[in-house]
């Protein structure tokens, strides 16, 4: 009977945290909704606008997941990426981060009590996570990391319960979660080895068998991506060093931390201690050796391991961290500092576990509880700024002058734009534009379509017939109307945006120029042609009129 009630009080408790992790954060997405900075992260902007394109496209389908952002993520917004004003909001990509949020919250919750048999020290570790501003921020948007941390937080839970219970659907559940972590963010991939390692270790009479049985499931992720990146280019790694990858984009620049472990090191302590607020790192510190005498070896070597992989990548990849205390002075990349926040909450409440164990103790663990919370979130009480909020920070300073440029070129182009137009562009944050219009991506023609683009971009003479064209200072679309040009294909500059240190937006129309060769009668038949030319378009040889 004792045995029923208290697995009935657990399973009451995990309910309120679930509750309560649910209402806090459909309240930080309602604030920062209402403040319009869902979409102030360039990387928000392109994670939801990939969901979009996957069933909104002129070439919608299994190829617009991309090749360099892992696909999870995308894959959960894009059925309510489809949805119009959830699209527009932001709120496409709220939603799924913001359950993920949740759900690492609650998985955090339960594995800390079955660590520390103690719900006082699971409910202070998970206080001190979900009241970081910074998490907050980034589970309020469209952003990955709340998706990889509600896998790593699944996978801490059921490698632990596994050493309990020998279980083989722990072993699976951890290697589905491993699986989805690796499809989420790469640090993901680092993780593996190191648990399947865990399970030969933990394991007793059948560790071989459930260390396989978790490798196969965990690598599944990383193989399937491996594949992928394959049959869309040819080479596996195209990821990693393919065009628009970040070796691609960092190439040879130098940046502090590459080639040198110190400075790596520097750089990453000061984003971690920045994103989850000096009081909380060194309670961590602290708090990681009380977990070390709790013998809790495995959740603090898991819960360590994506800061090691982003060090590592700051020495020995392109994979550059700047934060504002230190030269430049500038932000790039800091959030990832806040990889390390699940460990230095885990390990303050193993502060809190520090106190007795017996049933009079209840209130001091308590008491002790509220002390940690209390000290780990007051910098942020005492200081609440937006500039003390790091990833709230570096996504605003960032994206100045692209809102200013999204926003100019949106209001000018949403009067005059007549539905089966079409505008050519690249991509990228150029996207953003028309999702500001709320125009759907089937009418923009960008390089995410491919072939069909790229053969336009190099013979517009036989291809070009978009009445619009937008361009990015000196980009692919920009010399395809200057060899349009050639062949009597006339575009007129109507607007050009300057924003702060961006390049130059340009907004094109065109005037004049015979008729493509390849016209709607090749595509939907010829009854289409005389009414795109009554409107003044020249035709649309897509046939994706609305």
């Amino acid at each position: 009977m004792k045995k029923q009630s208290l697995k009935k009080q657990k399973a009451v408790s995990l309910s309120i945290c679930l509750l309560l992790l649910a209402a806090w954060s459909a309240a930080a997405t309602w604030w920062f909704y209402q403040k319009g900075e869902l979409y102030n992260y360039g990387d928000a902007e392109a994670h939801l606008n990939i969901a979009r394109r996957v069933l909104d496209s002129q070439t919608p389908g299994y190829e617009q997941i991309g090749r360099i952002w892992l696909p999870l993520p995308h894959l959960l917004m894009a059925p309510l990426a489809r949805n119009d004003w959830l699209w527009r909001s932001g709120l496409a990509g709220s939603l799924p981060a913001g359950a993920c949020f949740v759900l690492a919250g609650v998985f955090l919750f339960a594995a800390a009590r079955r660590i520390f048999d103690s719900t006082a020290a699971a409910a202070a570790a998970v206080a001190l996570f979900a009241a970081n501003p910074n998490l907050l921020y980034l589970q309020s948007t469209a952003m990955t990391e709340p998706v990889f941390a509600a896998c790593l937080m699944a996978l801490l839970y059921f490698t632990v319960r596994f050493r309990e219970t020998q279980g083989w659907f722990s072993a699976a559940a951890a290697g589905v979660a491993a699986s989805l972590g690796a499809l989420a963010r790469y640090e993901g991939w680092f993780v593996i080895p190191f648990a399947a390692a865990y399970f030969l270790w933990a394991g007793r009479k059948y560790r071989f068998a459930a260390a396989a049985v978790f490798s196969i499931l965990a690598v599944t992720g990383p193989a399937l991506w491996l594949a992928h990146n394959w049959w869309l280019t040819g080479d596996v790694l195209d990821f990693y060093r393919g065009p628009n990858s970040p070796m691609a984009i960092q190439g040879a620049a130098p940046y502090p931390g590459h080639g040198n472990w110190r400075v790596a090191w520097l750089y990453y302590r000061t984003a971690v201690s920045l994103c989850a607020g000096p009081a909380l790192f060194w309670m961590g510190v602290a708090g990681v050796a009380a977990a070390l005498l709790r013998r809790a070896v495995w959740p603090v070597i898991l819960l360590l391991l994506p800061g090691v992989f982003y060090v590592w990548s700051m020495h020995s990849a392109a994979s550059p961290i700047f934060v504002p205390t230190l030269w430049p002075h500038t932000y790039y990349n800091t959030r990832y500092g806040l990889a390390v926040l699940p460990l230095l909450a885990f390990a303050a409440g193993a502060l809190v576990a520090l106190a007795p164990l017996q049933r009079q103790s209840v209130f001091k663990q308590s008491w002790a509880a509220g002390l940690v919370v209390a000290v780990g979130v007051a910098p942020w009480i005492f200081h609440p700024g937006r500039e003390n909020w790091m990833t709230r920070e570096e996504a605003f300073v960032n994206s100045q002058g692209r809102r200013q440029w999204t926003e100019e070129a949106a209001d000018y182009l949403r009067p005059r734009y007549v539905a089966g137009s079409g505008i050519i562009t690249f991509f990228g944050d150029l996207t953003g534009i028309f999702r500001a219009m709320g125009l759907p991506l089937r009418e923009t023609f960008t390089a995410d379509n491919g072939l069909p683009w790229k053969a336009t971009v190099r013979r517009p003479d036989l291809f070009l017939w978009q009445e619009w064209a937008v361009v990015m200072g000196g980009d692919e679309v920009q010399s395809a109307i200057n060899r349009a040009g050639r062949y009597g294909i006339r575009y007129r500059l109507e607007k050009m945006i300057i924003a702060g240190r961006d390049p130059v937006i340009e907004i094109y129309r065109r005037i004049g120029g015979p008729e493509v060769s390849v016209g709607p009668e090749e595509v939907d038949g010829p009854e289409r042609r005389p009414e795109a030319r009554r409107q003044g378009r020249s035709p649309d040889p897509t046939g994706r009129h609305e």
